[in-house]
Parts: structure tokens; C-alpha cells; sequence
């Protein structure tokens, strides 16, 4: 069970899951489904055994949306869990839902809380511990003067401090982030993806090429590309009847990011923003050491992106 709505670390533990399956079998198939893409009867097939063998990794999102037969199945799945089958159950915390959770951590599941990191002293911590997970240093006077720099949204942050510790060596001072970052105009992941998700192929590898060349680590702008295609699905399933601040709240999304959301849905069907989910969780691992270039392998995730809005 992941719990939370914290994107980034929500991320960064399905992605510890499957690293580790991968660890146990490289040619794990990754499977992501919402309420929108997962039928009646469609968790049996994907945790039935496999003719060719092979472990997978099933990462259900959105669990507070399930309706009681979906819950239900799932729960009598975690009763009697395959071997060769890693269950991710994605829940963005509260009451809804929570019945499914109670079941889950009845049969046994582990739990990894992931949630909004809002106090100035823990955004702090995070900084640090992100400088260091990168293979630097940050004081914790560097850190607030990034946090001021930057802002609190944790991919933005977790972006600059890696950008930091490859621009400066490692050592991070105060004088490093006011020439490093607040200097340079750069190009973020979340900039690939808007245009990707939009459909606009050309402006899309053209902002990947300069992201690239400007130091953004592949793994953020595949991470953006996940949370941008998972938005388009977050969204697109979320209840018909409702609006405004009724539907952000649903969503745990600010309305202005909801709004620009449904923007870009336009254009998309729930079988091609499926097939989007495949793609980023395969350019995921390809990026985290299974693919020899993860330049290429993001290109690639781009034009797939953009071919399933099409519905190519």
C-alpha cells in the first residue's frame, strides 16, 4: 500500500517495487491501471498465471475511486497473493476507500506513507537529504535560500538539487545556488510534458534536447512525463458531477492545475491515455538502468505519447 498524495514519493515507491522485481527478474512487465482503465475481471487475468513465465509488477492508482466489486476483487486477490506478482495499491489517504486499506493491511501488505510534506523545517530536511541522495552537501542555510529560490513543490525541488550537485561538484553554499540557479533560464521536465500530453511532437523534442543539455536528469523529465499522463488519467476518471472546487478537492489538485488538465484532455482517449501509462512506466525502468540510453529512450516516450493521443 502506498498512502499519500505526494506525488514524488508516491513515484519514487512504485519505483523502489519494481527496481526491486527487477532486481529478482529483468524481464518484469509493469502494469498501471486507474478506476477509468481497470474492468470487472481484469486484475484476475493480469495476476494469472503467465504460458511464458516472467514476473509483473500491478500498480493500481486512485484506490479511493474503486467502487465496492472492484475492492472487493482486489481484496480477495491480497488474501491469496501469486509469488511471481508485486501488488501496488496506490490510496491518496482519508476516508475514502479506507475499507479497501483495512483489508489490505489485514492480509498483510506493507504500507509506505507518502505524505504532503508541509512544514518549513521538514521542506528543509527534504532539501538536504535530496543534495545528499544526488552525492552532495547542503548547509542549512543553502537549503532555506533554495527553498526561497524555488519554491515548495518537491519535483521542482528535488530537480534543483540534483542540477546543483552536478553544476557545483557537490559542495552547495548559499553564493552556488544564487549563480546556479537563480542565473540560468532552464528548460524542466514539466516542460516536456505539457507538450507532449498536448500533442505537440516537435516543441516537445525540442524542449527534451535543451532540458537535456542544460543538466536535467533523465529520471525527473521521465518522472514529469508520468505525472503529466497520470493527471490526464487522474482527471478523465474523476466523477462526472463534479466541478470547480468540489472536483480539485476530489482530486487533491489545485483548480488552476485541474483546469489546465482538462485542457489538454482534449484530444485523448481512455485507451490511449492507458497506453501512455504503459509507456512511461516502461521508459521508467529503461531510464533507471534496463535501456543503454536514456536520452533515446525518453525521444521515444515523447513520439509515443504524442501517437497515443492520436490513437496510433
Amino acid at each position: 500500500m502506498v498512502v499519500g498524495d505526494e506525488e514524488l514519493l508516491v513515484d519514487r515507491a512504485i519505483g523502489d517495487v519494481v527496481a526491486a522485481a527487477r532486481a529478482r527478474e529483468s524481464d518484469v512487465e509493469v502494469h498501471e491501471l486507474t478506476p477509468a482503465t481497470l474492468a470487472p475481471g481484469a486484475l484476475a487475468e493480469l495476476t494469472s498465471p503467465s504460458l511464458f513465465g516472467g514476473g509483473r509488477v500491478v500498480v493500481l492508482r486512485s484506490a479511493q475511486d474503486f467502487g465496492k466489486d472492484l475492492a472487493a476483487e482486489i481484496g480477495r486477490y491480497a488474501a491469496n497473493p501469486a509469488d511471481d506478482i508485486d501488488l501496488v495499491v496506490v490510496h491518496a489517504g482519508g476516508a475514502k476507500g479506507k475499507a479497501l486499506l483495512d483489508t489490505l493491511t489485514k492480509a498483510g501488505a506493507r504500507k509506505v506513507t507518502c505524505q504532503k510534506i508541509t512544514r518549513p523545517g521538514d521542506r528543509v530536511s527534504f532539501v538536504r537529504a535530496e543534495v545528499r541522495r544526488a552525492g552532495g552537501s547542503i548547509g542549512e542555510d543553502a537549503a532555506r535560500t533554495l527553498l526561497d529560490a524555488v519554491g515548495t513543490d518537491l519535483r521542482e525541488l528535488a530537480s534543483a538539487c540534483s542540477q546543483l550537485v552536478a553544476d557545483t561538484g557537490g559542495r552547495i553554499t548559499d553564493e552556488a545556488v544564487a549563480r546556479y540557479h537563480r542565473g540560468r533560464a532552464e528548460v524542466s521536465g514539466f516542460t516536456v510534458a505539457d507538450r507532449a500530453v498536448e500533442g505537440k511532437l516537435a516543441e516537445a523534442l525540442e524542449q527534451l534536447r535543451w532540458a537535456l543539455a542544460t543538466g536535467v536528469a533523465p529520471v525527473l523529465i521521465t518522472s514529469a512525463l508520468a505525472q503529466g499522463v497520470r493527471s490526464l488519467a487522474k482527471v478523465g476518471g474523476a466523477p462526472r458531477g463534479l466541478r470547480g472546487a468540489g472536483l480539485a478537492k476530489e482530486l487533491g489538485m489545485p483548480p488552476w492545475k485541474v483546469d489546465r488538465v482538462r485542457a489538454q484532455l482534449r484530444g485523448w482517449e481512455p485507451t490511449g491515455v492507458a497506453r501512455a501509462l504503459q509507456v512511461v512506466a516502461e521508459t521508467d525502468a529503461q531510464v533507471k538502468g534496463g535501456g543503454a540510453d536514456p536520452a533515446y529512450a525518453l525521444e521515444k516516450a515523447v513520439a509515443q505519447i504524442v501517437a497515443a493521443r492520436a490513437g496510433r
